[in-house]
């Protein structure tokens, strides 16, 4: 299946000169969201991964089906003040200024193998974020999966030798 013809392309947003490549056209087409989600569960598998981690909130929307199919854990990475219990932080770069992602300190355990889904790498800087917090948890990062990969935002370059997956390349 060309998953493409299920992203729709809105030019100017969120501010002009921005190409907004928008996922909520493969949510909203049945077959293609159970295309892309069992494209990443066959993914994981392969890994063997055993809990998948996503940031918020589009994160949750590939990462959650995937551990449902595979009848494994998920763990939400999250904004600073969003998670109830005691949490780990780890500070990330934006373009003008940083940000902080969180997860419970007890989310992946020590050696644990971890699939991290999001729908988009573009610069990398969420993905290296949710990275670090696995590794400080002593869980082993054994791969990355996407919907879409933005070639000319080159985030691979902050994910090392990573072994990643994207389904779409623009």
């Amino acid at each position: 299946m060309d998953l493409k013809q299920y992203v729709t392309t809105v030019e100017d947003w969120p501010k002009e000169g921005i190409t907004f490549r928008d996922i909520t056209t493969i949510m909203d087409h049945g077959p293609a969201y159970k295309y892309a989600t069992d494209q990443i569960v066959e993914y994981a598998k392969e890994l063997g991964a055993e809990i998948i981690v996503g940031p918020e909130a589009r994160g949750f929307i590939i990462g959650c089906p995937v551990a449902y199919a595979l009848e494994i854990g998920f763990a939400p990475v999250r904004k600073p003040g969003k998670l109830p219990r005691e949490v780990i932080s780890a500070d990330y770069g934006l373009e003008y200024g940083k940000d902080t992602l969180t997860m419970h300190n007890d989310a992946i355990k020590p050696g644990q193998k971890v699939l991290i889904c999001d729908d988009l790498l573009a610069t990398g800087g969420t993905v290296e974020a949710t990275v670090r917090l696995v590794e400080q948890l002593g869980g082993q990062v054994v791969g990355c999966a996407f919907l879409i990969e933005l070639l000319e935002l080159n985030g691979r370059a902050k994910l090392g030798d990573l072994n990643i997956k994207t389904l779409i390349q623009y």
